[in-house]
């Protein structure tokens, strides 16, 4: 083996890589050498020296190191650039939020206007067929706007750098165009204002003439006296045009939304333009974190299944369907699994310490069948295994007999869980006993070793409370994270009603001050569990999503996003969504989706 110089270094798809301090690069045999010991090398086949930590080395050239890992790998991966849709009603701040984003992902704008404007200044042969329906004032074909838009993104700079292809398409044709030739974004984001702040946004605009600066006489006022006397409203900017406009774009929108419902993201547009990209940059590295994640799991097969983020078959933008049969797929149950621990990991690194998780499937329902608290369990093995990686040591708890002589007992969905979790396959590296431990719900099992705890379904039973140990816990555990997967914290009283009456008010403050990191369930007629009418969906930091349930054709089935919200939406907000009505129509108290009022208020 040619041996190099400790400062060598390589390039990985144009990337610079220089080993860690203390390791000698080896480009021949892409060996990695600790200059600790003359003899400890790791090669390319599979020779490991047993101290060495984990190396990931990617594209933009960060470590992910394992203390607890043996082996020492580096890979090499060229991710894959964002391509992202941008629609919104006119007035919408689409323009700004573009600015920003561009100026953020450095990705290449693309807007239809200015390809129009570009290709005729060229004098190019798509600009001069243009031209000529736009100097007889007819509108330029679908077609020729779409080869416009194909030609521009398919140029090197879109290819390296990915593409913001803002307000297109714009009708069904030009989507299924862009199907047809595989062009497909990885977010379809819609900017969402209600109409009447739309039409005062534009109807209060004015435009300096002299410098062609545009004002609002609310919002943004001209600074000085002699410039507001000069300002005049633009013709496109009265009442009548406006809402003309917005006609024009809702139907546009409604056209192209069933061929992007799986990637769409509706953001709230009525704040400030700082809080909206928040929301949008959160979302586009969420995506590149997805993009990234995938692109070094096609890379390397040689990580443990319980990897940090759970690769599937298929990665849905949407949800899964078919969440009716049971048992569910392992393609539906790891998305699930990601889905959760996506949201709790960023949950948990914006310092939130108190959070639970809520997640009502079939699948991960003991309240149906007992035997599903093993499909539970992976789902808190997967957590557990992917904060172990990251170098924590994790509790996970589970409570323990309640009461004391014939009232003594657990619930029905817990027994056995703890000997389940011990029996369970924790992988080869010995994370169970050293970065795992299994303990007991209460403050004489926080360890001051632990660095985060995961309960499991922690639950009241008949007459008996867990809120007095899970608050000894917590207390115990002080600033350190504890998850609730699945609680179940509501009073369930005996007959004597002692639950019922003390310290009821008190035990519901308590078990309201775990923040939902995610949440998803399943909505049904009132009373049935078939059919499925649609999902209710959160994952921190994002929006409440409310999706439709829709029959195809060959019994196939698809949901459709109905609308957003910032916070757990209510019944009636729900039932608004299903009867298609918008916000500023006045709600119903009650109506054919009534029954869901006392759903989504449990």
């Amino acid at each position: 083996m040619l041996n190099y110089p400790a400062t060598s270094s390589f390039n990985c798809q144009n990337t610079r890589f220089t080993p860690p301090p203390g390791y000698t690069l080896h480009p021949s045999s892409l060996t990695l050498s600790s200059s600790s010991s003359s003899s400890s090398s790791l090669h390319s086949s599979s020779q490991y020296h047993q101290n060495l930590p984990k190396v990931i080395a990617y594209k933009h050239t960060h470590f992910n190191i394992s203390p607890r890992t043996k082996v020492l790998k580096v890979r090499c991966s060229q991710n894959e650039p964002l391509k992202v849709m941008i629609s919104g009603a006119p007035a919408s701040g689409k323009g700004t939020q573009c600015e920003m984003i561009v100026q953020k992902f450095g990705l290449v704008h693309i807007s239809t206007g200015d390809l129009l404007r570009s290709e005729v200044a060229a004098g190019s042969e798509i600009g001069n067929q243009a031209k000529e329906f736009m100097n007889s004032g007819r509108l330029v074909p679908d077609e020729l706007v779409t080869n416009m838009v194909i030609g521009r993104l398919s140029r090197d700079d879109t290819k390296q750098k990915g593409w913001l292809l803002d307000g297109f398409p714009r009708s069904f044709p030009q989507a299924e165009s862009l199907e047809k030739m595989k062009i497909r974004p990885d977010v379809f984001i819609v900017l969402d204002v209600p109409d009447e702040n739309l039409i005062d946004r534009c109807v209060g605009r004015r435009m300096d003439p002299e410098t062609g600066k545009i004002y609002h006489i609310k919002n943004f006022p001209p600074e000085t006296e002699e410039i507001k006397a000069r300002l005049i409203t633009r013709p496109d900017d009265t009442e009548e045009k406006v809402k003309s406009r917005l006609q024009i774009y809702k139907k546009n929108v409604e056209a192209i939304v069933s061929t992007y419902s799986d990637l769409l993201k509706k953001i709230d547009g009525n704040r400030s333009k700082d809080v909206i990209f928040g929301e949008i940059s959160s979302l586009l590295l969420q995506v590149e974190k997805e993009k990234e994640t995938e692109k070094s799991g096609n890379i390397s097969k040689l990580d443990s299944q319980f990897n940090k983020s759970p690769s599937t078959k298929e990665n849905w933008r949407g949800i899964p369907t078919n969440l009716n049969n049971i048992p569910h797929s392992r393609e539906i149950r790891d998305y699930f699994y990601n889905d959760v621990l996506q949201a709790t990991q960023r949950a948990i690194k914006d310092g939130k310490t108190r959070v639970k998780v809520e997640i009502n499937i079939p699948e991960l329902n003991p309240n149906t069948d007992v035997y599903r608290i093993g499909t539970l369990m992976e789902l808190v093995r997967v957590l557990a295994l992917s904060f172990s990686d990251d170098g924590k040591r994790v509790k996970v708890s589970v409570q323990g007999s309640m009461g004391e002589g014939a009232l003594a007992g657990m619930p029905l969905q817990l027994a056995g869980t703890r000997k389940i979790l011990e029996y369970m396959d924790w992988g080869n590296d010995g994370a169970m006993g050293t970065f795992i431990n299994i303990g007991a719900i209460g403050g004489r099992d926080v360890d001051e070793a632990d660095d985060i705890f995961i309960l499991v379904a922690p639950q009241n039973a008949m007459g008996n409370c867990i809120i007095d140990d899970l608050r000894a816990m917590t207390d115990a555990a002080g600033s350190r994270p504890v998850i609730l997967i699945n609680p179940r914290l509501k009073d369930l009283p005996a007959s004597s009603g002692i639950m019922q009456t003390m310290g009821r008010e008190k035990r519901l403050e308590y078990a309201a001050s775990f923040e939902i990191c995610y949440q998803f369930r399943l909505l049904y007629y009132s009373g049935t569990q078939y059919p499925i009418m649609g999902a209710l969906r959160m994952a921190y930091p994002y929006r409440y999503e409310l999706f439709k349930r829709i029959n195809e054709a060959n019994g196939k089935e698809k949901y459709v996003i109905l609308s957003t919200f910032p916070s757990r939406p209510t019944g009636d907000e729900v039932n608004d969504a299903f009867e298609g009505k918008t916000r500023d129509q006045v709600k119903k108290a009650s109506g054919f989706w009534g029954f869901l009022n006392s759903i989504l208020s449990t």
